[in-house]
């Protein structure tokens, strides 16, 4: 299966954050992509003040920054998972990080919303994804081409037993759809991919933003794909807007007896 990940940085800008990802897909699309992923909120990082952030970004979905790639998909016969981004709930002033699967035909066919949200202090700014977010609850399974997908997104990464159940469910790739601060990264990113690749014997793909957000916090980019002994068979480097495409070798995707 020949995957492609996709490294960007959105900033405040949601019209041109929506056109540059699109043009990005297209890219991936022409390099041969069969499946095509998006990291978090590629479609806006800016003020995630609660009012704001729901009146004016969140979307019902489809929306504005998925029906676009609704036609990507369709007119490329690609499959796309598109990052995330913020939907709207029931609750005002409340919103859903989201992930959309778009499959080959151009139809929505599954979503995910991140389960757990972040809360932390870098260099003096705190984020607390709770006070704008409400957290999902349930993981999902998309088959994309006869092959099985668990989705994740971001702070998910921390807990292990988000990663137990797709195990559990046999999927045979995880998505990590991220963006993951400079901070944190530098410390965690790498060694928590290789961990989920290793304990659940799946390929771990992880596209990340890099470069500094609307909010002045830099993410670490290091998009990378993980085979399931660990290895990191695709990484990009942390400055630059750039494309993972890989052929994966899913039939090697066989769990040892031992953690069977």
């Amino acid at each position: 299966m020949k995957v492609g990940l996709i490294q960007l940085n959105a900033n405040g800008e949601k019209l041109k954050n929506i056109d540059n990802a699109c043009r990005l897909v297209r890219k991936a699309a022409s390099l041969g992509a069969k499946v095509i992923i998006l990291p978090e909120v590629f479609n806006y990082r800016g003020s995630l003040v609660e009012e704001e952030l729901y009146n004016k970004i969140a979307e019902v979905i489809p929306g504005e920054s998925i029906i676009p790639l609704m036609k990507i998909a369709k007119q490329n016969n690609i499959n796309i998972i598109a990052g995330s981004i913020y939907e709207k709930s029931e609750v005002k002033n409340k919103c859903y990080n989201t992930c959309v699967v778009i499959d080959r035909k151009g139809e929505v066919i599954s979503k995910y919303r991140k389960i757990n949200l972040f809360k932390a202090n870098i260099d003096g700014y705190e984020v607390n994804e709770s006070k704008s977010f409400i957290s999902g609850d349930s993981t999902i399974i998309c088959h994309l081409d006869k092959v099985k997908f668990g989705i994740s997104i971001c702070y998910d990464l921390r807990f292990p037993e988000l990663y137990r159940e797709y195990y559990s469910k046999n999927v045979n790739i995880i998505v990590v759809l991220s963006s993951f601060t400079l901070k944190t990264g530098r410390l965690h990113w790498e060694v928590l991919l290789r961990a989920r690749a290793i304990e659940n014997y799946c390929y771990v793909l992880a596209p990340n933003q890099y470069g500094l957000d609307g909010n002045k916090i830099e993410t670490y980019g290091n998009t990378m794909i993980v085979d399931p002994d660990g290895v990191i068979i695709e990484r990009l480097n942390n400055n630059d807007e750039n494309i993972i495409v890989s052929d994966l070798n899913i039939s090697n995707n066989i769990k040892y007896p031992s953690i069977n």
